[in-house]
């Protein structure tokens, strides 16, 4: 199925429900939650997903597996989507919270093949064996770190939106702590306490993260010069660190 919205088909009495869609760059699907856990995979692009506890960036090729009934907001910068809706009683294992997957070779052509099933595909042969072994493919996928946490608080959670919108590497602690009238150190402390991390650490997460999506159209050295590193090597080593991958994976003409 393609272009179809999940709504016409979710009656529909299958555990998996593969959808194809494509998005123009820049759309937003604003919050919104469906009664099914949802396998994306991005296809081409790159998406942005926040929920109310964190924000996770979907480099090309990866995945993110949305849990049911979680409101979430998807930003879209070009992308076609396959998506596959899961009934929930039948993925007990699925993650509580979002989670960034990888996409191997066999999982993306099981993708590619379940979408172009008819809405009320047979359960039996082909088509059936497919929805079943994309479950067990997808069961066996590992988190990807592409992601931050958001404070539950909503004064340290408008500071981390704000940030994610425009990150700046000049922003220290003393400057967040000054807008919560909070000392420095009680600040730290209570931002780590939401998050498990602290403010500054935080924030250098979150310049990397804002460098995939802008590595889809502009290079390692563009990126790192826009986000405050002193030098593209040093952008290189901190991407590699926290990501386990270089920049130049995802950057613009790579290939």
């Amino acid at each position: 199925m393609k272009n179809i919205p999940l709504d016409d088909v979710d009656h529909l009495d299958r555990v998996v429900l593969p959808i194809g869609t494509d998005y123009p760059a820049g759309r937003v699907l604003d919050w919104h939650a469906h009664r099914r856990a949802q396998f994306l995979y991005g296809a081409t692009g790159v998406m942005v997903v926040d929920t109310a506890d964190g924000t996770w960036t979907v480099p090309p090729e990866r995945a993110v597996l949305i849990p049911a009934a979680t409101p979430h907001r998807v930003r879209m910068l070009g992308v076609s989507t396959r998506s596959l809706y899961v009934e929930p009683g039948a993925v007990p294992w699925w993650p509580a919270r979002c989670t960034v997957v990888d996409v191997p070779p066999l999982l993306r052509e099981l993708l590619l093949a379940a979408v172009e099933f008819p809405a009320d595909y047979s359960l039996s042969g082909r088509e059936g064996a497919i929805a079943t072994l994309l479950l067990h493919e997808i069961a066996a996928r590992s988190p990807l770190p592409f992601h931050v946490g958001i404070p539950s608080s909503g004064d340290l959670a408008a500071l981390c939106r704000e940030y994610l919108a425009a990150p700046d590497a000049a922003v220290t602690n003393t400057d967040w702590a000054a807008r919560t009238a909070l000392s420095e150190r009680a600040f730290t402390r209570r931002f780590r306490a939401e998050t498990g991390e602290s403010p500054a650490v935080w924030r250098s997460r979150a310049r990397l993260l804002a460098a995939v999506p802008l590595l889809r159209t502009a290079s390692v050295s563009a990126v790192s010069g826009r986000l405050g590193y002193s030098s593209p090597a040093a952008f290189t080593a901190a991407f590699t660190r926290t990501f386990g991958m270089p920049p130049s994976r995802f950057a613009a003409g790579r290939g």
